[in-house]
C-alpha cells in the first residue's frame, strides 16, 4: 500500500514536548535524538524518503521507529536487546567461583584471589569473574579490622554506659572523659603549595618534630560541650588534675558522672583518693577494648580531621595555642551527639 494512503501520524501535545526535549537533549544518547526527530518529522507530514535523507537512515529505519511509535508510543522508542542465550552451565561456573572466593586460597602464597587469578584457575574470563562477584557483593581486596571484648561483664557495664547517653539521672552532669596522647608538633620544612582547581594542597615530606603534647577532653553529654586541657606528661597525676578542672566547672553540690575506659592511668590509688574526697563524683569504666562507647572519641576523631592531621606547628606553645582555640570555637556551636541504635535486634541490655 502506498505511504500516503497511510492512517495520519499523530502526536498529542505532552508527547511532543517530551520529544522536543529528547531531540534537543545535549546529554541524551545521539541514536534516541535522532529517534525522536523522526517521529517529530512524521507528526509534520514528510515522508519516509524525506526524513531518511534528512537523518541519514535507511527509509527502513524510520519505517521501524514510526512503527514502534503508533504502537507503543513513548515508551516504543527505548531499544530492545534480547540479549543472549546463557551459556549452558553458566550458573554452576557461577557457583564454583563463589565456592572458591569463600573457601579456597590461591597457589603461590597469596592471600586472596583477584579475578585474574581466580579466572585463569577456572578457565573463565576476568570480565565474568568480576561480574559473578559485584552480583554476590563479593570484595576479597577489602580487609576490615575489629578488636572483640573479652570482658566477662560487657554487657552490664555497656548498657551503664549507653544508659547514661539516652536517660542521665535527673540534675546530673555527664562527662565522657580520654586522653589523645603523643600529639606531635610537626613543622613543614618546606613551604605548603595552596589549593587550585585541579590540584589538591600539597605538603613536603619532610618536617622537623618539636615535641609532643597529650590532650585531656571532657565531653559533656548532654551539651557537647568540651572541657580541654594540654599536658606535656600523660601521668596518673596529670589525669587527677583535670578531674579536678572538670569538677571544678560544675556546682559544689552537683552528682558528676565521669566515662573512663580502661587505661591503668585512670584506676590507680591517686584516682582512688580523689573519689574519696568528691563523693558526689562517680566513675563508669567502659568494657576492655570499647572505646567505641566513650563519645569524646568521636570529638577526638574531629579534631584529628580538622586540625592536628594537616596542621603546622612551630613549637609546642603553638600547639598547644591552636587546640586551645579549636576547643573554644567549637564550645561556641556546641551540639550533642545523638546516640542511637542502629538495629534494635542488637539492643544491650543489663
Amino acid at each position: 500500500m502506498l505511504e500516503s494512503m497511510a492512517a495520519p501520524f499523530v502526536i498529542s501535545p505532552p508527547e511532543r514536548r517530551e520529544l522536543a526535549k529528547m531531540a534537543n537533549s545535549r546529554s541524551a544518547r545521539s541514536e534516541d535524538g535522532r529517534r525522536a526527530r523522526i517521529v517529530l518529522d512524521l507528526g509534520r507530514g514528510l515522508s519516509l524518503r524525506a526524513i531518511s535523507g534528512s537523518e541519514r537512515c535507511s527509509v527502513n529505519t524510520v519505517r521501524l521507529w514510526r512503527d514502534r511509535f503508533r504502537e507503543d508510543r513513548l515508551a516504543g522508542l527505548y531499544s530492545r536487546h534480547r540479549g543472549r542465550q546463557p551459556t549452558p552451565g553458566r550458573e554452576k561456573l557461577e557457583a564454583r567461583i563463589i565456592d572458591w572466593t569463600l573457601h579456597r586460597k590461591p597457589s603461590g602464597g597469596a592471600t586472596q584471589w583477584s579475578t585474574r587469578s581466580l579466572a585463569r584457575e577456572l578457565g573463565t574470563t576476568q570480565t565474568h569473574v568480576s561480574q559473578v562477584w559485584r552480583k554476590a557483593g563479593l570484595q576479597p581486596h577489602r580487609l576490615r579490622r575489629y578488636m572483640a571484648s573479652n570482658d566477662p561483664d560487657f554487657e552490664a557495664k555497656a548498657a551503664d554506659v549507653i544508659g547514661l547517653y539516652l536517660n542521665p539521672p535527673v540534675n546530673a552532669a555527664v562527662f565522657s572523659v580520654d586522653e589523645k596522647s603523643a600529639i606531635q608538633a610537626l613543622d613543614r620544612l618546606d613551604p605548603v603549595l595552596p589549593l587550585s582547581p585541579g590540584r589538591a594542597e600539597r605538603h613536603g615530606f619532610e618536617y622537623y618534630r618539636h615535641g609532643t603534647l597529650s590532650l585531656y577532653a571532657a565531653l559533656d553529654v548532654r551539651t557537647g560541650q568540651v572541657v580541654g586541657k594540654t599536658s606535656a606528661r600523660h601521668t596518673s597525676a596529670e589525669f587527677v588534675a583535670f578531674l579536678a578542672d572538670v569538677v571544678a566547672t560544675q556546682p559544689a553540690d552537683k552528682e558528676i558522672h565521669i566515662i573512663v575506659d580502661n587505661l591503668s592511668a585512670h584506676k590507680t590509688k591517686r584516682v582512688a583518693a580523689f573519689l574519696a574526697e568528691h563523693p558526689n563524683v562517680t566513675v563508669h569504666y567502659t568494657p576492655t577494648y570499647s572505646s567505641w562507647l566513650n563519645q569524646v572519641e568521636i570529638w577526638f576523631s574531629k579534631i584529628q580531621r580538622d586540625l592536628i592531621a594537616r596542621g603546622i606547628f612551630e613549637s609546642r606553645n603553638d600547639l598547644k595555642r591552636k587546640i586551645m582555640r579549636y576547643i573554644r570555637s567549637h564550645n561556641a556551636n556546641a551540639k550533642p551527639f545523638k546516640w542511637t541504635y542502629r538495629n534494635i535486634a542488637h539492643r544491650i541490655t543489663a
